[in-house]
């Protein structure tokens, strides 16, 4: 029971960052370079605490790191601007649906490649994506909100592969959170700033509590999960994210989003329960 409700907790961390940044962004408290910035930094400080706490070093090889960090800083920048115009469980759909389709693509050129229930459930996702982006009655008025957002699952999904190897994935991830930061600074320099209270606020609870704490979290639970469990269990991500859009943003539950949900979420769960890739989505951070 208390791993369930840890696992609970979690999932709904990592949600909670697409409430936050659009109740931040779209609410005009902060622009959207300034909160990725401050995540950043919040994050980095938390995860700094954590490990000293703990006890553990700071994984800071320069070269794995400068790619992990820049992938980070192009999802933080490409998240923070997507929720200028997306819904927070429409903006946490497309995310997931980009990182997991492009790890299943990872996937493929390695050897083996992919069995034929990974190439059907990543056929789904991609249509559902398809479906919900689609231009026309009752889809996404704003296209580059969503192309912001792919940008942003690519740039995890890069994260996520390239820290595969991490031997601490807590201490590698701080490390990414550290030399992100003068790599947002210099990527933000030059931009209009427009910060309040309440935007730093949510700024720092992002970073601070739903990105470090949640990733902490996170890997104290991983290695008690079963591997298929550890995968499907981040499909309910989105779906907190949207019911969390309704309960707080006041955003609209339509039926294209319901159904998009359905078969992005269903085609994963599909390709994810194939053994092959159980074992890389246990080693993958969930997406937030």
């Amino acid at each position: 029971m208390r791993l369930i409700l840890l696992t609970t907790l979690t999932m709904m961390a990592f949600a909670a960052n697409s409430v936050l940044n659009r109740m931040a962004v779209d609410g005009m408290h902060i622009d959207p370079g300034s909160f990725a910035l401050i995540r950043v930094v919040s994050g980095a400080v938390m995860l700094g605490m954590i490990l000293t706490v703990r006890g553990g070093p700071v994984q800071m090889q320069w070269r794995p790191r400068l790619i992990g960090a820049f992938s980070l800083s192009v999802y933080m920048v490409g998240f923070s601007l997507a929720y200028l115009t997306l819904d927070a469980g429409l903006g946490a759909l497309i995310l997931f649906g980009t990182v997991q389709i492009t790890m299943l693509g990872h996937a493929a050129r390695q050897p083996g490649g992919l069995r034929r229930q990974q190439l059907v459930g990543a056929a789904l996702a991609f249509g559902g994506l398809v479906y919900v982006l689609w231009p026309g009655p009752g889809g996404p008025p704003y296209l580059s909100g969503a192309m912001m957002m792919i940008a942003a699952g690519l740039g995890w999904a890069v994260y996520t592969i390239a820290g595969r190897s991490a031997t601490d994935a807590l201490g590698a991830t701080a490390a990414n959170f550290l030399i992100a930061v003068p790599l947002l600074t210099l990527l933000l320099v030059g931009g209009g700033t427009s910060v309040t209270l309440i935007g730093a606020g949510l700024a720092i609870v992002s970073g601070a509590v739903t990105s470090g704490l949640g990733y902490a979290l996170w890997y104290s639970i991983l290695p008690r999960l079963d591997t298929g469990v550890a995968a499907v269990v981040q499909l309910s991500v989105p779906v907190i994210a949207i019911i969390g859009g309704v309960l707080f943003l006041g955003e609209a539950l339509t039926l294209r989003l319901v159904l998009a949900s359905i078969v992005v979420l269903g085609g994963i769960a599909i390709a994810v329960t194939t053994s092959p890739v159980q074992a890389d989505r246990k080693a993958a951070p969930a997406q937030d």
